[in-house]
């Protein structure tokens, strides 16, 4: 009998077939909870130093905030600059994908903006949408073009969607990838050691190793899956959206999903003074689901 459970157990295991590599996760049975609703489309959680966290309705041009203090969700911030991905640099300022101008803002505790970048080579972004900044305070955005409504150009101004990394002093803005169709969600790990992109554009999603300069080491597929934005763990597990949540392990393995009832799920941040709730942005609601893993930090 021993040895049958044994097998059994290697043979789960090695297929992350057991409802056991789910529930290490989060509780067996949980689902995600509506936290809140009625936006017209929301995106870029990201969790402040307090564990608060704020995300944007990009076509209504807010930017909202859920506080740990109170458990509830207000305005933060209008004329956001049509918002889309969120983060926190390392001084605990607010860092926003402006693309209505097609800029980079920093946001004050005063809200207010400081236009970090607003393009490359005398040409306007495409569209900055998301972001992660490094242990050193340098910064990593993509850049892809979807043509937005209020826009008045119809075409894009630069040869190609990319992937561009701001340094430390903000005195150098350089292309770090350029090999995607339509590159979107990006997210490093917490030892800065490897940096996530996906293209969304080509439904997949690539690792890199970061070098001491910022740039990153040649593309390695990750997963043949696409992914609108993402977040990892203390383990190193890397989630991915669309479709709800999927989740893989550091070596790219599937070990999990959590079905969100909105047709599109658009980013994810773990949250909480503990960093253990997922806020989950999807379509014109929020929700949230308690993890059995932090996030990292």
């Amino acid at each position: 009998m021993k040895l049958r459970s044994l097998f059994m157990l290697t043979i789960c295991t090695a297929l992350f077939s057991c409802k056991a590599s789910e529930t290490q996760l989060f509780p067996e049975g949980d689902s995600p909870i509506l936290l809140a609703e009625g936006f017209a489309f929301t995106e870029g959680p990201a969790v402040a130093p307090s564990g608060d966290v704020y995300f944007t309705d990009q076509p209504n041009n807010n930017i909202h905030r859920w506080s740990t203090e109170t458990g509830e969700v207000s305005l933060y911030m209008e004329n956001a600059g049509r918002a889309n991905g969120l983060y926190f640099d390392n001084q605990g300022r607010l860092l926003a994908c402006a693309d209505e101008n097609f800029q980079l803002w920093q946001i004050d505790k005063n809200k207010a903006v400081t236009v970090l970048e607003d393009g490359f080579n005398s040409k306007n972004f495409n569209g900055p949408n998301d972001l992660w900044v490094d242990k050193a305070g340098g910064i990593y955005f993509t850049d892809p073009y979807y043509q937005r409504p209020y826009w008045e150009r119809q075409e894009m101004d630069m040869d190609s969607q990319r992937v561009y990394y701001r340094n430390p002093d903000g005195q150098e803005v350089k292309v770090v990838a350029d090999h995607f169709v339509r590159p979107n969600g990006i997210i490093g790990t917490k030892d800065g050691k490897t940096l996530y992109i996906a293209d969304i554009g080509d439904n997949k999603t690539y690792k890199y190793a970061i070098q001491k300069d910022g740039s990153l080491g040649k593309p390695a597929l990750f997963a043949e899956m696409g992914s609108d934005g993402m977040t990892v763990d203390k383990k190193g597990n890397v989630y991915l959206t669309g479709n709800g949540v999927t989740i893989f392990n550091p070596k790219g393995e599937q070990i999990g999903h959590i079905p969100v009832p909105k047709k599109w799920t658009a980013n994810v941040t773990f949250g909480g003074k503990d960093r253990k709730t997922l806020f989950i942005t999807a379509s014109t609601a929020v929700y949230t689901l308690k993890m059995n893993i932090p996030g990292a930090k």
